[in-house]
Protein backbone atom coordinates (compact mmCIF):
# COMPACT_ATOMS: atom_id res chain seq x y z
CA UNK A 1 0.00 0.00 0.00
CA UNK A 2 1.38 3.35 -0.74
CA UNK A 3 1.41 5.73 2.08
CA UNK A 4 1.98 8.42 0.18
CA UNK A 5 -1.57 7.97 -1.30
CA UNK A 6 -2.75 7.86 2.46
CA UNK A 7 -1.25 10.88 3.34
CA UNK A 8 -3.31 12.64 0.69
CA UNK A 9 -6.47 11.48 1.55
CA UNK A 10 -6.01 12.20 5.15
CA UNK A 11 -4.70 16.03 4.30
CA UNK A 12 -7.61 16.09 1.96
CA UNK A 13 -10.38 14.80 4.66
CA UNK A 14 -9.10 17.20 7.47
CA UNK A 15 -8.86 20.29 4.52
CA UNK A 16 -12.44 19.35 3.00
CA UNK A 17 -10.74 19.37 -0.09
CA UNK A 18 -8.21 19.20 -2.39
CA UNK A 19 -7.88 22.77 -3.00
CA UNK A 20 -7.59 23.70 0.33
CA UNK A 21 -5.66 21.00 0.85
CA UNK A 22 -3.23 22.26 -1.88
CA UNK A 23 -0.99 24.38 0.35
CA UNK A 24 0.63 21.28 1.96
CA UNK A 25 0.15 18.41 -0.49
CA UNK A 26 2.45 19.46 -2.46
CA UNK A 27 1.05 18.41 -5.58
CA UNK A 28 -1.26 19.51 -8.48
CA UNK A 29 -4.74 18.83 -7.99
CA UNK A 30 -4.81 16.69 -10.75
CA UNK A 31 -2.25 14.49 -9.38
CA UNK A 32 -3.80 14.48 -5.75
CA UNK A 33 -6.95 13.00 -7.79
CA UNK A 34 -5.31 10.56 -9.37
CA UNK A 35 -3.86 9.34 -6.24
CA UNK A 36 -7.17 9.19 -5.02
CA UNK A 37 -8.43 7.26 -7.53
CA UNK A 38 -5.77 4.97 -7.22
CA UNK A 39 -6.46 4.14 -3.33
CA UNK A 40 -9.65 3.74 -3.84
CA UNK A 41 -9.32 0.69 -6.67
CA UNK A 42 -6.43 -0.80 -4.14
CA UNK A 43 -9.19 -0.88 -1.58
CA UNK A 44 -12.01 -1.48 -3.80
CA UNK A 45 -13.93 1.09 -1.83
CA UNK A 46 -15.30 4.73 -2.62
CA UNK A 47 -13.42 6.81 0.08
CA UNK A 48 -15.33 10.67 -1.57
CA UNK A 49 -18.37 11.63 -3.00
CA UNK A 50 -17.55 13.68 -5.46
CA UNK A 51 -20.44 16.81 -5.35
CA UNK A 52 -19.14 19.65 -8.48
CA UNK A 53 -16.25 20.49 -7.29
CA UNK A 54 -16.52 20.00 -3.90
CA UNK A 55 -15.39 16.29 -1.88
CA UNK A 56 -17.12 14.39 1.29
CA UNK A 57 -16.51 11.59 2.86
CA UNK A 58 -18.30 8.69 2.37
CA UNK A 59 -18.78 6.08 5.42
CA UNK A 60 -16.88 4.09 3.96
CA UNK A 61 -14.18 6.43 3.91
CA UNK A 62 -14.72 7.86 7.60
CA UNK A 63 -14.04 4.59 8.79
CA UNK A 64 -10.80 3.96 7.21
CA UNK A 65 -10.10 7.68 7.86
CA UNK A 66 -8.84 7.05 11.37
CA UNK A 67 -7.04 4.01 10.25
CA UNK A 68 -5.39 5.64 8.23
CA UNK A 69 -4.03 7.95 10.39
CA UNK A 70 -3.06 5.14 13.24
CA UNK A 71 -0.94 3.51 9.59
CA UNK A 72 0.85 6.55 8.91
CA UNK A 73 1.55 7.40 12.73
CA UNK A 74 3.30 4.31 12.78
CA UNK A 75 5.23 4.51 9.63
CA UNK A 76 6.23 7.89 10.71
CA UNK A 77 7.71 6.65 14.46
CA UNK A 78 9.72 4.38 12.45
CA UNK A 79 11.06 6.56 10.12
CA UNK A 80 11.13 9.04 13.48
CA UNK A 81 12.85 6.56 15.90
CA UNK A 82 15.86 5.98 12.94
CA UNK A 83 16.55 9.52 12.70
CA UNK A 84 16.60 10.13 16.60
CA UNK A 85 18.59 6.99 16.64
CA UNK A 86 21.06 8.78 14.62
CA UNK A 87 21.21 12.20 15.51
CA UNK A 88 21.56 11.56 19.42
CA UNK A 89 19.82 14.16 21.61
CA UNK A 90 19.27 16.65 18.70
CA UNK A 91 16.29 17.97 16.85
CA UNK A 92 12.92 19.91 16.81
CA UNK A 93 10.84 19.36 19.72
CA UNK A 94 7.63 21.21 18.78
CA UNK A 95 5.36 22.56 22.29
CA UNK A 96 1.21 23.72 22.02
CA UNK A 97 0.11 25.94 24.30
CA UNK A 98 -2.79 28.94 24.73
CA UNK A 99 -1.22 32.71 24.09
CA UNK A 100 -0.87 33.44 27.64
CA UNK A 101 0.93 30.23 28.80
CA UNK A 102 3.80 30.95 26.56
CA UNK A 103 3.63 34.03 27.64
CA UNK A 104 3.71 33.50 31.49
CA UNK A 105 5.48 29.88 31.48
CA UNK A 106 7.23 28.95 28.36
CA UNK A 107 8.94 32.80 27.39
CA UNK A 108 11.17 31.41 30.69
CA UNK A 109 11.49 28.24 30.70
CA UNK A 110 12.56 27.61 26.68
CA UNK A 111 15.62 29.04 27.16
CA UNK A 112 16.30 27.40 30.40
CA UNK A 113 16.01 23.89 28.76
CA UNK A 114 17.61 25.36 25.40
CA UNK A 115 20.51 25.86 27.52
CA UNK A 116 21.03 22.62 29.20
CA UNK A 117 20.13 20.81 25.61
CA UNK A 118 21.62 22.87 22.88
CA UNK A 119 20.91 20.28 20.24
CA UNK A 120 17.43 20.70 20.87
CA UNK A 121 15.26 23.53 19.09
CA UNK A 122 12.17 24.00 20.70
CA UNK A 123 8.99 25.98 18.68
CA UNK A 124 6.56 27.11 20.22
CA UNK A 125 3.00 26.93 18.64
CA UNK A 126 0.02 28.62 20.20
CA UNK A 127 -3.45 28.15 19.83
CA UNK A 128 -6.73 28.29 21.66
CA UNK A 129 -6.55 25.97 24.53
CA UNK A 130 -9.79 24.14 23.07
CA UNK A 131 -7.82 23.10 19.78
CA UNK A 132 -4.55 21.79 21.72
CA UNK A 133 -6.18 18.19 21.75
CA UNK A 134 -6.55 17.98 18.10
CA UNK A 135 -3.08 19.14 17.46
CA UNK A 136 -2.08 16.23 19.66
CA UNK A 137 -4.07 13.55 17.56
CA UNK A 138 -3.23 14.79 14.08
CA UNK A 139 0.48 15.18 15.40
CA UNK A 140 1.29 18.74 14.88
CA UNK A 141 2.64 19.44 18.25
CA UNK A 142 4.93 16.69 20.41
CA UNK A 143 3.47 17.68 23.92
CA UNK A 144 0.89 20.46 24.58
CA UNK A 145 0.26 22.23 27.43
CA UNK A 146 -3.63 21.68 28.50
CA UNK A 147 -5.62 21.18 31.25
CA UNK A 148 -5.93 17.88 33.07
CA UNK A 149 -7.73 14.58 32.54
CA UNK A 150 -8.17 14.34 28.67
CA UNK A 151 -7.83 10.31 28.74
CA UNK A 152 -6.63 10.10 25.10
CA UNK A 153 -3.38 11.24 26.18
CA UNK A 154 -0.81 10.55 28.51
CA UNK A 155 -0.03 13.47 30.93
CA UNK A 156 2.20 15.22 33.69
CA UNK A 157 0.60 17.55 36.10
CA UNK A 158 2.14 20.99 36.19
CA UNK A 159 0.01 23.41 38.42
CA UNK A 160 -3.52 24.42 39.20
CA UNK A 161 -5.60 27.21 37.25
CA UNK A 162 -8.20 29.17 38.83
CA UNK A 163 -10.51 31.38 37.29
CA UNK A 164 -9.88 35.24 38.28
CA UNK A 165 -12.20 38.07 38.32
CA UNK A 166 -10.36 41.62 37.27
CA UNK A 167 -11.65 44.97 38.55
CA UNK A 168 -9.59 48.07 38.78
CA UNK A 169 -8.15 48.82 41.97
CA UNK A 170 -11.27 51.47 43.23
CA UNK A 171 -13.90 48.98 42.65
CA UNK A 172 -16.27 48.10 45.20
CA UNK A 173 -15.32 44.59 45.22
CA UNK A 174 -11.56 45.35 44.73
CA UNK A 175 -11.23 44.54 49.21
CA UNK A 176 -12.28 40.69 48.37
CA UNK A 177 -9.95 38.33 49.00
CA UNK A 178 -11.86 35.55 47.12
CA UNK A 179 -15.23 36.35 45.26
CA UNK A 180 -18.13 34.34 45.01
CA UNK A 181 -19.72 34.26 41.28
CA UNK A 182 -23.02 35.28 43.18
CA UNK A 183 -21.50 38.46 43.28
CA UNK A 184 -20.73 38.74 39.60
CA UNK A 185 -24.83 38.63 38.82
CA UNK A 186 -25.37 42.12 37.98
CA UNK A 187 -22.14 43.21 37.35
CA UNK A 188 -20.96 43.76 33.62
CA UNK A 189 -18.41 41.53 32.33
CA UNK A 190 -15.54 41.00 30.10
CA UNK A 191 -15.57 37.47 28.90
CA UNK A 192 -13.60 35.22 27.19
CA UNK A 193 -14.68 33.55 23.79
CA UNK A 194 -16.87 30.20 23.97
CA UNK A 195 -13.75 28.19 22.46
CA UNK A 196 -11.51 28.85 25.35
CA UNK A 197 -11.66 26.63 28.75
CA UNK A 198 -12.24 29.31 31.33
CA UNK A 199 -15.30 30.09 29.64
CA UNK A 200 -16.65 26.59 29.37
CA UNK A 201 -15.76 26.19 33.60
CA UNK A 202 -17.62 29.64 34.13
CA UNK A 203 -20.58 28.98 31.92
CA UNK A 204 -21.15 25.88 34.11
CA UNK A 205 -20.38 27.61 36.99
CA UNK A 206 -23.24 30.56 36.61
CA UNK A 207 -25.44 27.57 35.16
CA UNK A 208 -25.50 25.81 38.81
CA UNK A 209 -26.56 29.03 40.73
CA UNK A 210 -29.04 29.54 37.76
CA UNK A 211 -27.04 33.20 37.05
CA UNK A 212 -27.44 34.48 33.38
CA UNK A 213 -24.75 36.52 33.37
CA UNK A 214 -24.35 39.97 31.83
CA UNK A 215 -21.71 39.65 28.99
CA UNK A 216 -20.56 43.15 27.43
CA UNK A 217 -17.65 41.34 25.51
CA UNK A 218 -16.16 38.30 24.21
CA UNK A 219 -12.31 38.29 23.39
CA UNK A 220 -9.96 35.35 22.21
CA UNK A 221 -7.34 37.62 23.83
CA UNK A 222 -6.95 38.07 27.60
CA UNK A 223 -4.49 41.64 27.20
CA UNK A 224 -7.63 42.92 25.57
CA UNK A 225 -9.99 41.75 28.76
CA UNK A 226 -7.31 43.34 31.34
CA UNK A 227 -7.01 46.43 29.59
CA UNK A 228 -11.14 46.99 29.59
CA UNK A 229 -11.26 45.93 32.82
CA UNK A 230 -8.53 48.62 34.12
CA UNK A 231 -10.44 51.43 32.28
CA UNK A 232 -13.48 50.48 33.72
CA UNK A 233 -15.57 49.03 31.16
CA UNK A 234 -16.49 45.89 33.28
CA UNK A 235 -15.36 42.95 35.06
CA UNK A 236 -12.74 41.10 33.26
CA UNK A 237 -12.96 37.00 33.77
CA UNK A 238 -9.41 35.06 33.13
CA UNK A 239 -7.29 32.24 33.81
CA UNK A 240 -4.71 32.56 36.93
CA UNK A 241 -1.64 31.78 34.21
CA UNK A 242 -2.36 34.94 32.30
CA UNK A 243 0.16 37.91 33.39
CA UNK A 244 -1.37 40.60 34.80
CA UNK A 245 -0.46 44.42 35.80
CA UNK A 246 -0.91 44.31 39.52
CA UNK A 247 -0.42 48.31 39.29
CA UNK A 248 -4.08 48.75 36.95
CA UNK A 249 -6.46 45.88 38.18
CA UNK A 250 -7.06 43.86 41.33
CA UNK A 251 -7.06 40.43 40.36
CA UNK A 252 -9.28 37.98 42.49
CA UNK A 253 -10.03 33.97 42.37
CA UNK A 254 -13.38 33.30 42.12
CA UNK A 255 -15.44 30.25 44.06
CA UNK A 256 -18.69 28.77 43.18
CA UNK A 257 -19.97 27.46 46.94
CA UNK A 258 -16.18 28.32 48.72
CA UNK A 259 -14.82 25.84 46.12
CA UNK A 260 -12.03 27.26 43.94
CA UNK A 261 -13.30 27.68 39.77
CA UNK A 262 -10.56 26.05 37.69
CA UNK A 263 -8.90 22.68 36.88
CA UNK A 264 -5.35 21.47 37.05
CA UNK A 265 -2.76 22.23 34.44
CA UNK A 266 -0.96 19.43 32.75
CA UNK A 267 1.68 18.48 29.96
CA UNK A 268 0.49 16.18 27.60
CA UNK A 269 1.58 13.67 24.85
CA UNK A 270 0.33 10.66 22.94
CA UNK A 271 1.45 7.72 24.03
CA UNK A 272 1.24 5.55 21.22
CA UNK A 273 3.64 7.68 19.22
CA UNK A 274 7.40 7.35 19.28
CA UNK A 275 8.80 10.40 21.15
CA UNK A 276 12.45 11.02 21.34
CA UNK A 277 14.53 11.24 24.32
CA UNK A 278 14.31 14.96 24.75
CA UNK A 279 11.00 15.38 25.16
CA UNK A 280 11.06 13.19 28.05
CA UNK A 281 13.83 15.54 29.20
CA UNK A 282 11.79 18.51 28.45
CA UNK A 283 8.69 16.77 30.41
CA UNK A 284 10.04 16.51 33.41
CA UNK A 285 12.18 19.65 33.64
CA UNK A 286 9.03 21.48 32.79
CA UNK A 287 7.49 19.75 36.22
CA UNK A 288 9.96 20.32 38.24
CA UNK A 289 10.44 24.28 37.13
CA UNK A 290 6.42 25.13 37.40
CA UNK A 291 6.76 23.86 41.25
CA UNK A 292 8.93 27.21 41.88
CA UNK A 293 7.12 28.97 39.17
CA UNK A 294 3.13 28.45 39.04
CA UNK A 295 1.57 31.23 37.26
CA UNK A 296 -0.18 33.50 39.25
CA UNK A 297 1.02 32.20 42.53
CA UNK A 298 0.45 35.35 44.54
CA UNK A 299 -3.02 35.12 43.36
CA UNK A 300 -4.15 31.76 43.90
CA UNK A 301 -2.54 31.29 46.95
CA UNK A 302 -5.35 33.20 48.71
CA UNK A 303 -8.20 30.76 46.80
CA UNK A 304 -9.35 27.18 48.45
CA UNK A 305 -7.14 24.78 46.53
CA UNK A 306 -8.12 22.87 43.78
CA UNK A 307 -8.47 19.14 44.55
CA UNK A 308 -5.04 17.86 42.66
CA UNK A 309 -6.31 14.94 40.02
CA UNK A 310 -4.67 11.35 40.56
CA UNK A 311 -1.81 11.07 38.70
CA UNK A 312 -1.42 7.86 36.56
CA UNK A 313 2.85 6.30 35.96
CA UNK A 314 3.93 8.16 32.97
CA UNK A 315 4.96 5.78 30.16
CA UNK A 316 8.65 5.82 29.12
CA UNK A 317 9.76 8.11 26.77
CA UNK A 318 12.97 6.97 26.05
Amino acid sequence: MNLRHLRTFVLIADAGGIAKASGRLHLSQPAASRQILALEQELGVQLFARVGRRLRLTADGEDLLWRCRRLLTDADSVSERARALKRGQAGILEVGAAPQVIESLFASFVPLFQRRHPGVEVHLLESLSGRLPTMLEREEVHVAQMPSGDERFASRLLYPTHALALVPRTHRLARHAVLDIAKLADEPLLMPSRASQVRGWMDAAFGVVHIRPHVRLESVVPHTLTALAAAGHGIAIVPSNVVIPHDRVRAIPLTLRDASIGRWSAIAWDAHRFLPAYVGHFIAELAVYTQRHIPGRHVIGRAPPLPRPREAAAPDLD
